[in-house]
Protein backbone atom coordinates (compact mmCIF):
# COMPACT_ATOMS: atom_id res chain seq x y z
CA UNK A 1 0.00 0.00 0.00
CA UNK A 2 1.19 3.39 -1.18
CA UNK A 3 0.88 6.43 0.55
CA UNK A 4 1.17 10.16 0.57
CA UNK A 5 1.58 12.74 3.02
CA UNK A 6 1.58 16.54 2.01
CA UNK A 7 2.52 17.93 5.07
CA UNK A 8 4.84 20.99 5.83
CA UNK A 9 5.97 18.72 8.79
CA UNK A 10 9.17 17.18 8.37
CA UNK A 11 8.90 15.38 11.84
CA UNK A 12 5.57 14.16 10.71
CA UNK A 13 7.08 10.86 8.81
CA UNK A 14 8.54 9.49 11.89
CA UNK A 15 5.49 9.91 14.11
CA UNK A 16 3.45 8.21 11.71
CA UNK A 17 5.34 5.29 10.33
CA UNK A 18 4.61 3.24 12.80
CA UNK A 19 0.63 3.67 12.52
CA UNK A 20 0.90 2.70 8.77
CA UNK A 21 1.30 -0.93 9.52
CA UNK A 22 4.22 -1.19 6.93
CA UNK A 23 2.43 0.79 3.98
CA UNK A 24 4.85 2.84 1.78
CA UNK A 25 5.36 6.27 3.16
CA UNK A 26 5.97 9.18 1.09
CA UNK A 27 6.26 12.73 2.12
CA UNK A 28 6.46 15.94 0.43
CA UNK A 29 6.57 19.36 2.22
CA UNK A 30 5.72 21.86 -0.45
CA UNK A 31 2.89 23.27 -2.74
CA UNK A 32 4.69 22.45 -6.61
CA UNK A 33 6.27 18.70 -4.58
CA UNK A 34 2.90 17.86 -3.86
CA UNK A 35 1.01 18.05 -6.96
CA UNK A 36 3.69 16.64 -9.04
CA UNK A 37 3.35 13.79 -6.58
CA UNK A 38 -0.46 13.35 -6.83
CA UNK A 39 -0.19 13.73 -10.52
CA UNK A 40 2.89 11.43 -11.21
CA UNK A 41 2.40 8.80 -8.55
CA UNK A 42 -0.22 5.80 -8.09
CA UNK A 43 -1.45 6.25 -4.48
CA UNK A 44 -3.50 4.09 -2.61
CA UNK A 45 -4.11 6.80 0.55
CA UNK A 46 -3.11 10.53 0.68
CA UNK A 47 -2.83 12.37 4.02
CA UNK A 48 -3.19 16.24 3.53
CA UNK A 49 -3.09 19.00 6.00
CA UNK A 50 -6.06 21.43 5.72
CA UNK A 51 -3.00 24.37 6.01
CA UNK A 52 -0.72 22.67 3.14
CA UNK A 53 0.91 25.39 1.90
CA UNK A 54 -2.14 27.72 2.28
CA UNK A 55 -3.61 25.42 -0.75
CA UNK A 56 -4.82 22.45 1.49
CA UNK A 57 -8.69 22.84 1.10
CA UNK A 58 -7.77 23.85 -2.79
CA UNK A 59 -6.00 20.44 -3.40
CA UNK A 60 -8.76 18.24 -1.65
CA UNK A 61 -11.36 20.12 -4.04
CA UNK A 62 -9.14 19.47 -7.49
CA UNK A 63 -8.98 15.55 -6.19
CA UNK A 64 -12.61 15.47 -5.95
CA UNK A 65 -12.82 15.86 -9.12
CA UNK A 66 -10.79 13.36 -10.09
CA UNK A 67 -12.81 9.97 -10.61
CA UNK A 68 -9.96 7.81 -10.22
CA UNK A 69 -8.56 9.68 -7.05
CA UNK A 70 -7.97 7.78 -3.46
CA UNK A 71 -9.17 8.15 -0.38
CA UNK A 72 -7.96 11.67 1.35
CA UNK A 73 -7.49 11.96 4.90
CA UNK A 74 -7.60 15.66 6.24
CA UNK A 75 -5.10 16.60 8.39
CA UNK A 76 -6.56 19.83 10.92
CA UNK A 77 -5.09 20.85 14.09
CA UNK A 78 -8.21 22.46 15.32
CA UNK A 79 -10.84 21.04 13.22
CA UNK A 80 -14.65 22.44 13.76
CA UNK A 81 -17.65 22.01 12.38
CA UNK A 82 -17.26 24.04 9.74
CA UNK A 83 -14.49 22.47 8.12
CA UNK A 84 -15.69 18.74 8.75
CA UNK A 85 -18.70 20.04 6.89
CA UNK A 86 -16.66 21.69 4.14
CA UNK A 87 -14.00 18.72 3.80
CA UNK A 88 -16.81 16.00 3.24
CA UNK A 89 -18.56 17.96 1.03
CA UNK A 90 -15.27 17.85 -0.61
CA UNK A 91 -15.05 13.94 -0.99
CA UNK A 92 -12.48 13.89 1.59
CA UNK A 93 -12.34 10.26 3.82
CA UNK A 94 -12.09 11.61 6.86
CA UNK A 95 -10.88 14.10 9.02
CA UNK A 96 -8.33 13.64 12.05
CA UNK A 97 -7.08 16.23 14.56
CA UNK A 98 -3.18 16.72 15.03
CA UNK A 99 -2.06 14.91 16.89
CA UNK A 100 -3.48 12.17 15.12
CA UNK A 101 -5.02 9.71 18.42
CA UNK A 102 -3.37 6.36 18.53
CA UNK A 103 -4.63 3.82 16.17
CA UNK A 104 -7.33 5.97 14.31
CA UNK A 105 -5.12 6.42 11.20
CA UNK A 106 -4.27 2.41 11.44
CA UNK A 107 -7.38 1.72 11.50
CA UNK A 108 -8.64 3.61 8.31
CA UNK A 109 -4.91 1.96 6.76
CA UNK A 110 -6.00 -1.57 7.78
CA UNK A 111 -9.41 -1.02 6.49
CA UNK A 112 -8.36 0.26 2.64
CA UNK A 113 -5.98 -1.91 3.00
CA UNK A 114 -8.58 -5.17 3.89
CA UNK A 115 -11.07 -3.82 1.06
CA UNK A 116 -8.82 -5.60 -2.01
CA UNK A 117 -10.34 -5.29 -5.31
CA UNK A 118 -12.05 -2.82 -6.04
CA UNK A 119 -15.13 -3.17 -8.50
CA UNK A 120 -15.83 0.35 -10.98
CA UNK A 121 -19.05 1.06 -11.11
CA UNK A 122 -20.39 1.14 -14.80
CA UNK A 123 -24.32 0.68 -14.20
CA UNK A 124 -26.54 3.00 -15.64
CA UNK A 125 -29.31 3.59 -12.57
CA UNK A 126 -32.78 2.58 -13.66
CA UNK A 127 -35.93 2.99 -11.54
CA UNK A 128 -36.88 -0.79 -11.92
CA UNK A 129 -34.93 -2.93 -9.49
CA UNK A 130 -37.93 -5.48 -9.52
CA UNK A 131 -36.14 -6.81 -13.13
CA UNK A 132 -32.34 -6.63 -12.06
CA UNK A 133 -30.71 -10.01 -11.90
CA UNK A 134 -30.44 -13.46 -13.38
CA UNK A 135 -30.87 -16.17 -10.74
CA UNK A 136 -32.90 -19.11 -12.33
CA UNK A 137 -36.20 -18.08 -9.87
CA UNK A 138 -36.15 -14.41 -10.84
CA UNK A 139 -35.59 -15.22 -14.61
CA UNK A 140 -38.89 -17.60 -13.96
CA UNK A 141 -40.65 -14.95 -12.56
CA UNK A 142 -40.05 -12.12 -15.33
CA UNK A 143 -41.38 -14.93 -17.80
CA UNK A 144 -44.87 -14.96 -15.80
CA UNK A 145 -44.87 -11.52 -15.51
CA UNK A 146 -44.45 -11.05 -19.41
CA UNK A 147 -47.23 -13.39 -20.15
CA UNK A 148 -49.08 -12.33 -17.96
CA UNK A 149 -48.54 -8.34 -18.60
CA UNK A 150 -50.45 -8.62 -21.53
CA UNK A 151 -53.89 -10.00 -19.99
CA UNK A 152 -56.33 -8.81 -17.77
CA UNK A 153 -55.79 -11.81 -15.72
CA UNK A 154 -55.69 -11.37 -12.14
CA UNK A 155 -52.23 -11.90 -10.81
CA UNK A 156 -51.49 -13.21 -6.96
CA UNK A 157 -48.19 -12.01 -6.20
CA UNK A 158 -46.29 -14.10 -2.65
CA UNK A 159 -43.06 -13.71 -0.93
CA UNK A 160 -41.70 -12.51 1.76
CA UNK A 161 -41.67 -9.10 2.87
CA UNK A 162 -39.34 -6.66 0.91
CA UNK A 163 -39.32 -9.05 -1.88
CA UNK A 164 -39.87 -6.45 -4.19
CA UNK A 165 -44.15 -7.66 -4.71
CA UNK A 166 -45.48 -3.77 -5.31
CA UNK A 167 -42.51 -3.22 -8.03
CA UNK A 168 -43.59 -6.44 -9.44
CA UNK A 169 -47.10 -5.15 -9.86
CA UNK A 170 -46.36 -1.68 -11.26
CA UNK A 171 -44.19 -3.72 -14.21
CA UNK A 172 -47.10 -5.77 -14.87
CA UNK A 173 -49.22 -2.30 -15.22
CA UNK A 174 -46.53 -0.68 -16.71
CA UNK A 175 -46.13 -3.42 -19.44
CA UNK A 176 -49.93 -3.83 -19.94
CA UNK A 177 -52.66 -2.42 -22.00
CA UNK A 178 -54.04 -0.74 -18.84
CA UNK A 179 -50.23 1.46 -18.95
CA UNK A 180 -52.33 4.51 -20.02
CA UNK A 181 -54.54 4.56 -16.94
CA UNK A 182 -53.96 4.95 -13.29
CA UNK A 183 -52.05 2.64 -10.92
CA UNK A 184 -53.50 2.75 -7.09
CA UNK A 185 -52.20 0.34 -4.28
CA UNK A 186 -53.38 0.28 -1.11
CA UNK A 187 -51.71 -1.58 1.93
CA UNK A 188 -54.63 -3.92 3.22
CA UNK A 189 -52.69 -4.36 6.54
CA UNK A 190 -52.02 -0.58 7.12
CA UNK A 191 -55.63 1.17 7.52
CA UNK A 192 -57.88 0.25 10.28
CA UNK A 193 -60.47 -2.41 9.87
CA UNK A 194 -63.02 0.17 9.95
CA UNK A 195 -61.80 2.87 7.47
CA UNK A 196 -60.38 0.43 5.23
CA UNK A 197 -63.94 -0.56 3.38
CA UNK A 198 -64.62 2.85 2.92
CA UNK A 199 -60.78 3.48 1.31
CA UNK A 200 -61.78 0.41 -1.37
CA UNK A 201 -64.99 1.11 -1.58
CA UNK A 202 -65.58 4.60 -1.40
CA UNK A 203 -68.81 6.07 0.58
CA UNK A 204 -71.87 8.28 0.10
CA UNK A 205 -72.23 11.94 2.26
CA UNK A 206 -73.85 11.17 5.70
CA UNK A 207 -72.70 7.15 5.52
CA UNK A 208 -71.71 7.51 9.28
CA UNK A 209 -70.18 10.28 11.20
CA UNK A 210 -67.41 12.19 9.93
CA UNK A 211 -68.25 11.72 6.27
CA UNK A 212 -69.10 15.15 5.58
CA UNK A 213 -68.97 14.75 1.49
CA UNK A 214 -68.86 11.74 -1.17
CA UNK A 215 -65.42 9.62 -0.84
CA UNK A 216 -64.60 7.91 -4.41
CA UNK A 217 -62.57 4.87 -3.22
CA UNK A 218 -59.54 3.09 -4.64
CA UNK A 219 -61.84 1.06 -7.23
CA UNK A 220 -63.02 3.84 -9.09
CA UNK A 221 -59.76 5.95 -8.83
CA UNK A 222 -58.22 3.04 -10.35
CA UNK A 223 -61.09 2.90 -13.74
CA UNK A 224 -59.24 2.12 -16.72
CA UNK A 225 -55.71 1.14 -14.65
CA UNK A 226 -54.60 -1.50 -11.68
CA UNK A 227 -55.94 -1.74 -8.44
CA UNK A 228 -52.58 -3.31 -6.26
CA UNK A 229 -53.91 -4.72 -3.16
CA UNK A 230 -51.08 -5.20 -1.03
CA UNK A 231 -51.17 -7.63 2.32
CA UNK A 232 -54.03 -8.97 1.33
CA UNK A 233 -54.05 -11.96 3.68
CA UNK A 234 -54.25 -9.63 6.55
CA UNK A 235 -58.05 -8.56 5.30
CA UNK A 236 -61.42 -9.54 7.59
CA UNK A 237 -63.52 -12.18 5.96
CA UNK A 238 -66.52 -9.92 5.61
CA UNK A 239 -64.17 -7.66 3.46
CA UNK A 240 -63.09 -10.65 1.41
CA UNK A 241 -66.54 -11.45 0.65
CA UNK A 242 -67.28 -7.77 -1.15
CA UNK A 243 -63.74 -8.05 -2.84
CA UNK A 244 -64.86 -11.21 -4.11
CA UNK A 245 -68.01 -9.56 -5.34
CA UNK A 246 -66.12 -6.99 -6.73
CA UNK A 247 -64.55 -9.15 -8.70
CA UNK A 248 -67.06 -11.75 -10.38
CA UNK A 249 -69.65 -8.72 -10.50
CA UNK A 250 -67.39 -5.90 -11.94
CA UNK A 251 -69.20 -3.58 -9.15
CA UNK A 252 -68.78 -1.82 -5.80
CA UNK A 253 -70.95 -0.26 -3.68
CA UNK A 254 -70.19 2.75 -1.69
CA UNK A 255 -70.93 2.64 2.00
CA UNK A 256 -73.94 3.67 2.44
CA UNK A 257 -74.80 4.07 -1.79
CA UNK A 258 -77.82 3.13 -3.14
CA UNK A 259 -76.84 0.70 -5.74
CA UNK A 260 -74.10 -0.09 -8.07
CA UNK A 261 -71.06 1.80 -9.41
CA UNK A 262 -69.53 -0.20 -12.65
CA UNK A 263 -65.93 -0.43 -12.61
CA UNK A 264 -63.20 -1.37 -14.87
CA UNK A 265 -59.95 -2.66 -13.53
CA UNK A 266 -57.20 -5.40 -13.45
CA UNK A 267 -56.41 -6.71 -10.07
CA UNK A 268 -53.21 -7.77 -8.75
CA UNK A 269 -52.86 -8.69 -5.35
CA UNK A 270 -50.10 -9.51 -2.67
CA UNK A 271 -48.90 -11.26 0.77
CA UNK A 272 -46.24 -12.49 2.33
CA UNK A 273 -48.79 -14.95 3.85
CA UNK A 274 -49.21 -18.70 3.23
CA UNK A 275 -52.79 -18.35 1.71
CA UNK A 276 -53.21 -22.51 1.39
CA UNK A 277 -52.97 -22.64 5.06
CA UNK A 278 -54.83 -19.41 5.74
CA UNK A 279 -57.66 -21.05 3.90
CA UNK A 280 -57.48 -24.61 5.45
CA UNK A 281 -57.41 -22.66 9.22
CA UNK A 282 -60.57 -20.41 7.59
CA UNK A 283 -58.71 -17.61 7.79
CA UNK A 284 -59.04 -16.90 3.98
CA UNK A 285 -61.89 -17.76 1.47
CA UNK A 286 -61.33 -20.40 -0.66
CA UNK A 287 -63.59 -19.29 -3.60
CA UNK A 288 -61.60 -15.67 -3.10
CA UNK A 289 -58.01 -17.49 -3.35
CA UNK A 290 -59.23 -18.91 -6.61
CA UNK A 291 -60.37 -15.91 -8.06
CA UNK A 292 -57.11 -14.23 -7.11
CA UNK A 293 -54.50 -16.87 -7.66
CA UNK A 294 -55.19 -17.09 -11.94
CA UNK A 295 -52.07 -16.51 -12.53
CA UNK A 296 -49.53 -16.52 -9.15
CA UNK A 297 -46.07 -15.45 -9.19
CA UNK A 298 -43.13 -16.12 -6.57
CA UNK A 299 -40.82 -14.10 -5.58
CA UNK A 300 -38.00 -15.75 -3.66
CA UNK A 301 -35.95 -14.24 -1.24
CA UNK A 302 -32.69 -12.30 -1.54
CA UNK A 303 -30.71 -14.97 0.19
CA UNK A 304 -31.66 -17.65 -2.60
CA UNK A 305 -30.96 -15.22 -5.36
CA UNK A 306 -27.30 -15.68 -5.26
CA UNK A 307 -25.05 -13.12 -7.56
CA UNK A 308 -28.22 -11.34 -7.88
CA UNK A 309 -27.17 -9.56 -4.83
CA UNK A 310 -24.15 -8.07 -6.73
CA UNK A 311 -26.27 -6.78 -9.59
CA UNK A 312 -28.63 -5.35 -7.12
CA UNK A 313 -25.88 -3.34 -5.21
CA UNK A 314 -24.01 -1.81 -8.32
CA UNK A 315 -28.11 -0.77 -9.54
CA UNK A 316 -28.77 0.77 -6.00
CA UNK A 317 -25.46 2.85 -5.90
CA UNK A 318 -25.51 4.14 -9.36
CA UNK A 319 -28.82 4.89 -8.44
CA UNK A 320 -28.19 6.72 -5.12
CA UNK A 321 -24.81 8.31 -6.04
CA UNK A 322 -26.90 10.76 -8.82
CA UNK A 323 -29.86 11.06 -6.28
CA UNK A 324 -27.89 12.50 -3.35
CA UNK A 325 -24.98 13.96 -5.64
CA UNK A 326 -22.38 11.37 -4.44
CA UNK A 327 -18.96 10.95 -6.71
CA UNK A 328 -18.77 7.18 -6.22
CA UNK A 329 -17.32 4.92 -8.66
CA UNK A 330 -15.99 2.05 -7.20
CA UNK A 331 -17.14 -0.93 -4.92
CA UNK A 332 -14.43 -2.75 -2.84
CA UNK A 333 -14.96 -6.45 -2.99
CA UNK A 334 -14.94 -6.97 0.80
CA UNK A 335 -18.30 -4.71 1.03
CA UNK A 336 -19.81 -7.25 -1.69
CA UNK A 337 -18.57 -10.22 0.78
CA UNK A 338 -20.12 -8.59 3.93
CA UNK A 339 -23.11 -7.79 2.09
CA UNK A 340 -23.39 -11.50 0.35
CA UNK A 341 -22.75 -13.16 4.41
CA UNK A 342 -26.04 -11.06 6.14
CA UNK A 343 -29.24 -13.30 6.22
CA UNK A 344 -31.02 -9.91 4.80
CA UNK A 345 -34.33 -10.99 6.42
CA UNK A 346 -35.79 -7.58 5.20
CA UNK A 347 -34.60 -8.83 1.43
CA UNK A 348 -34.22 -6.09 -0.95
CA UNK A 349 -35.86 -3.53 0.97
CA UNK A 350 -33.26 -3.65 3.75
CA UNK A 351 -30.71 -4.16 0.79
CA UNK A 352 -31.66 -0.96 -0.92
CA UNK A 353 -31.65 1.25 2.76
CA UNK A 354 -28.83 0.19 3.62
CA UNK A 355 -26.83 0.58 0.13
CA UNK A 356 -28.45 4.11 0.54
CA UNK A 357 -27.32 4.76 3.55
CA UNK A 358 -23.39 3.32 2.20
CA UNK A 359 -23.58 5.87 -0.29
CA UNK A 360 -25.09 9.02 1.83
CA UNK A 361 -21.74 8.29 4.66
CA UNK A 362 -18.89 7.44 1.76
CA UNK A 363 -17.41 11.23 1.16
CA UNK A 364 -14.54 9.63 -1.27
CA UNK A 365 -15.10 7.42 -4.57
CA UNK A 366 -15.28 4.10 -3.15
CA UNK A 367 -17.68 2.28 -0.95
CA UNK A 368 -15.91 0.29 2.13
CA UNK A 369 -17.04 -1.89 4.61
CA UNK A 370 -16.73 0.66 7.16
CA UNK A 371 -19.58 2.59 5.48
CA UNK A 372 -21.77 -0.62 6.21
CA UNK A 373 -24.02 0.02 9.23
CA UNK A 374 -23.25 -2.27 12.27
CA UNK A 375 -25.62 -5.11 12.26
CA UNK A 376 -24.04 -5.74 8.48
CA UNK A 377 -20.49 -6.05 10.05
CA UNK A 378 -21.25 -8.70 12.59
CA UNK A 379 -21.73 -12.09 11.16
CA UNK A 380 -25.81 -13.35 11.87
CA UNK A 381 -27.13 -16.53 11.96
CA UNK A 382 -28.91 -17.29 8.47
CA UNK A 383 -32.62 -18.42 8.97
CA UNK A 384 -32.62 -21.84 9.59
CA UNK A 385 -30.19 -21.79 12.16
CA UNK A 386 -26.58 -21.24 12.98
CA UNK A 387 -25.44 -24.07 10.42
CA UNK A 388 -21.99 -23.05 8.67
CA UNK A 389 -23.06 -24.47 5.40
CA UNK A 390 -26.04 -21.91 5.70
CA UNK A 391 -23.16 -18.99 4.74
CA UNK A 392 -20.44 -18.63 2.18
CA UNK A 393 -18.45 -21.26 1.82
CA UNK A 394 -14.74 -21.32 2.68
CA UNK A 395 -12.24 -22.91 4.98
CA UNK A 396 -11.86 -23.64 8.92
CA UNK A 397 -8.72 -21.16 8.71
CA UNK A 398 -10.09 -18.70 6.54
CA UNK A 399 -13.05 -18.42 8.66
CA UNK A 400 -11.06 -18.18 12.01
CA UNK A 401 -8.82 -15.66 10.40
CA UNK A 402 -11.62 -13.72 9.48
CA UNK A 403 -13.32 -13.62 12.54
CA UNK A 404 -10.03 -12.78 14.98
CA UNK A 405 -9.19 -10.24 12.29
CA UNK A 406 -12.89 -8.67 13.01
CA UNK A 407 -12.28 -8.78 16.69
CA UNK A 408 -9.35 -6.92 16.63
CA UNK A 409 -10.28 -4.60 14.35
CA UNK A 410 -13.92 -3.92 16.26
CA UNK A 411 -12.18 -3.99 19.85
CA UNK A 412 -9.39 -0.96 18.39
CA UNK A 413 -6.35 -3.68 19.13
CA UNK A 414 -7.38 -4.32 22.39
CA UNK A 415 -6.01 -8.06 22.44
CA UNK A 416 -7.91 -8.51 26.33
CA UNK A 417 -10.95 -7.03 24.32
CA UNK A 418 -10.81 -8.88 21.62
CA UNK A 419 -10.24 -12.48 22.89
CA UNK A 420 -12.96 -11.71 25.28
CA UNK A 421 -15.25 -11.55 22.09
CA UNK A 422 -13.62 -14.71 20.78
CA UNK A 423 -13.83 -16.72 23.91
CA UNK A 424 -10.16 -17.51 24.20
CA UNK A 425 -7.37 -16.94 26.03
CA UNK A 426 -5.22 -13.73 25.47
CA UNK A 427 -2.27 -16.26 24.88
CA UNK A 428 -4.22 -18.31 22.37
CA UNK A 429 -5.50 -15.15 20.23
CA UNK A 430 -1.79 -14.19 20.45
CA UNK A 431 -0.55 -17.15 19.00
CA UNK A 432 -3.45 -17.30 16.17
CA UNK A 433 -2.46 -13.69 15.12
CA UNK A 434 1.50 -14.98 14.58
CA UNK A 435 0.26 -18.11 13.01
CA UNK A 436 -1.91 -15.91 10.09
CA UNK A 437 0.58 -13.54 9.96
CA UNK A 438 -1.84 -10.94 12.03
CA UNK A 439 0.11 -9.50 14.51
CA UNK A 440 2.56 -7.69 11.84
CA UNK A 441 2.20 -3.57 12.15
CA UNK A 442 -0.32 -3.98 15.04
CA UNK A 443 -0.29 -1.69 17.61
CA UNK A 444 -1.69 -3.18 20.60
CA UNK A 445 -3.77 -0.62 22.56
CA UNK A 446 -3.64 -0.35 25.98
CA UNK A 447 -5.50 -2.30 28.58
Amino acid sequence: MKVLLLDADRTLVRTLEPELHGAQLQAAHGQAEGLRLVREGDWDLILLDAAFSGAGMEILHRLRTNPAAPPVVLLAAEPSMDLMMEAIAEGAHEVLPKPIPPGRLGGIVTALDQAGAIRPLSVVPTGEEAIVGSSPEMLSAYASVARAATSDATVLVLGESGTGKEMIARVLHSRSRRSHGPFIAINCAAIPENLLESELFGHEKGAFTGAIGRRIGRFERASGGTLFLDEIGDMSLALQSKILRALQEREIERVGGEGPVPIDVRIVAATNRDLKRAVEEGAFRTDLFYRLAVVTLHLPPLRERGRDLDRLVEHFVARYAAEHGKPVHGIAEEFFALLRAHPWPGNVRQLRNVVERAVVMCSGSVLLPQHLPADVLQPQPRPGGDNPEDGPLCTLEEMERRYIQRAIRETGNNLTLAAERLGIHRNTLRRKMAEYGLDRGIVVAAE
